[in-house]
């Protein structure tokens, strides 16, 4: 236990506390910027994301990863906020917070196993795109002075750390905010700051119930809500854990984090916060600065509601600019090229999952939908491909009295027909052999394609015999079969 919790918090404190200062300074103009998307106060984000950082910090499966308010919860709450106001989402986070510890405990993690690489890759590039869109208009109608700063704000950040030592030190998106914010203020320039995003806050959080009534009108009023909540929330958390993972070469408790995600978001909705879940953004910029304990997290949620409650002044004045070079950067580290020059020697279906994953989240702007269209082309790819592997191979001899058909390979809803198709139930023999030593029955849909050619033998008055079932294959016939069963098969027979 012991040696768990030096691992997780204290084995990398330099690179984790200089890791959260960065992220806590990004996550400050997100969380406005999400705040506003969905339509309430800039402190709404600002509190949700300082609530979920510090909560997911102790309880969350992934040491590393950044949990806050995020544009993907943000846009499914608009329609809840118009019509019925703040306090019925605050219920509803609490109830997102609830669903998603019951997910937990129904192990509904596992599910991510169906999630294919390319669809994950869909999603990655998808949110590098969304994340350079949206710095796109604090780059129009603006004066050139906010696209010298953006300019050499990506200078410093890919420039800094070639610098012997110092560059490994200290991370350069941290150079980059502080020392343009600096330049900024010293030579007098009006561009458009984090202040001139909304308000910030002037207090710490406090314990807040939801001011609604609890009865089932209300729970019918937030149900829909918090249960797409729960299921982004949870879709995007699983996604950047898992490539978190890839980046640090490590592991997380995945189940875990679908509990850690729900107790975050209840500590949220109690203490006046949206609901929220993993940032691959901040994540990667985390991961990009060094952070990779516990400790990064947390101290990203302190610092953040530090700087915005006691340093509110200056926090204000950070250039916008500045922040959107630190977002093109986190865009570029995001997007994974090597998938575009994978293309040429990736199958064209992987290669169509991974785009259309990308488009329908690109317009949609809703990772379940573009998840889920991912997941079924994949899934449709993938029966396509296997039932094309299954073969029915059949002596030639014309004169023997009896025929042997051996298959081959795996029949299920997709390769039934073309098993039922395979044989020739007009010629004149004695009887059939259907050795199924090498295939595989899956489905109720495979065993009625296997009735069907046993009656369809039976009323040319063939005899047939069925060898070589496997015990799995055996389990789903014997259950589900009537070939064996002679009523049965005579009211097929006879039409009835």
């Amino acid at each position: 236990m012991l040696q768990t919790i030096k691992r997780d918090w204290f084995s990398n404190i330099r690179g984790d506390l200089l890791a959260g200062l960065v992220v806590a300074l990004a996550l400050i103009p997100e969380a406005i910027a999400f705040s506003i998307l969905a339509e309430v106060d800039p402190k709404i984000g600002l509190y949700a994301s300082f609530c979920i950082a510090v909560i997911i910090a102790f309880v969350g499966g992934r040491p590393g990863m950044i949990s806050a308010a995020t544009g993907a919860m943000a846009l499914l709450m608009v329609t809840l906020v118009k019509e019925h106001g703040l306090q019925y989402l605050l219920a509803a986070t609490v109830l997102t917070g609830i669903l998603q510890i019951l997910a937990g405990y129904l192990r509904l993690d596992g599910l991510m196993r169906f999630v294919s690489r390319s669809v994950v890759t869909g999603f990655v590039n998808a949110l590098a795109i969304l994340i350079f869109m949206a710095q796109v208009p604090e780059l129009i109608d603006v004066t050139w002075h906010v696209y010298a700063v953006a300019a050499v704000g990506l200078g410093i950040i890919y420039l800094f750390p070639l610098i012997p030592v110092i560059g490994k030190i200290i991370p350069s998106p941290l150079i980059c905010i502080v020392g343009l914010t600096i330049a900024v203020v010293a030579l007098g320039w009006e561009i458009p700051n984090v202040g001139s995003k909304g308000e910030l806050p002037d207090t710490l959080p406090i314990f807040l119930w939801p001011d609604v009534p609890l009865n089932l009108e209300t729970l019918m009023i937030i149900f829909p809500t918090s249960a797409a909540l729960a299921v982004v929330g949870l879709l995007e958390s699983l996604m950047t854990a898992g490539i978190v993972d890839d980046l640090t070469d490590t592991q997380s408790n995945k189940n875990r984090e679908c509990k850690g995600q729900g107790i975050a978001n209840i500590g949220a909705g109690l203490m006046g916060g949206m609901a929220g879940c993993a940032m691959i953004g901040q994540s990667v910029i985390n991961v990009k600065s060094g952070g990779r304990g516990r400790l990064s997290t947390f101290v990203a949620g302190v610092v953040l509601i530090i700087l915005v409650v006691f340093l509110d002044e200056w926090i204000s004045l950070i250039p916008m600019a500045a922040l959107v070079a630190v977002m093109v950067m986190v865009s570029i580290g995001t997007f994974s090229w090597s998938s575009i020059k994978d293309m040429k020697k990736h199958p064209m279906s992987t290669n169509l999952v991974m785009v259309a994953t990308v488009v329908v989240v690109v317009i949609t702007h809703n990772l379940a939908i573009g998840v889920f269209v991912g997941v079924l082309m994949a899934s449709l790819f993938f029966a396509n491909k296997i039932a094309r592997f299954m073969v029915i191979k059949r002596d030639n001899d014309k004169d023997l009295s009896a025929r042997h058909y051996e298959v081959i390979g795996q029949v299920f809803f997709a390769s039934s027909e073309k098993f039922l198709g395979s044989f020739d139930f007009k010629e004149a023999i004695e009887e059939v052999t259907i050795d199924l030593t090498h295939a595989h029955f899956w489905d109720i849909t495979a065993v009625g394609a296997l009735d069907n050619v046993v009656i369809k033998f039976r009323r040319e008055g063939t005899q047939v015999n069925v060898i070589g079932l496997n015990e799995a294959s055996k389990t789903v016939v014997d259950k589900f079969s009537v070939y064996d069963d002679p009523e049965e098969v005579e009211k097929l027979m006879s039409g009835h």
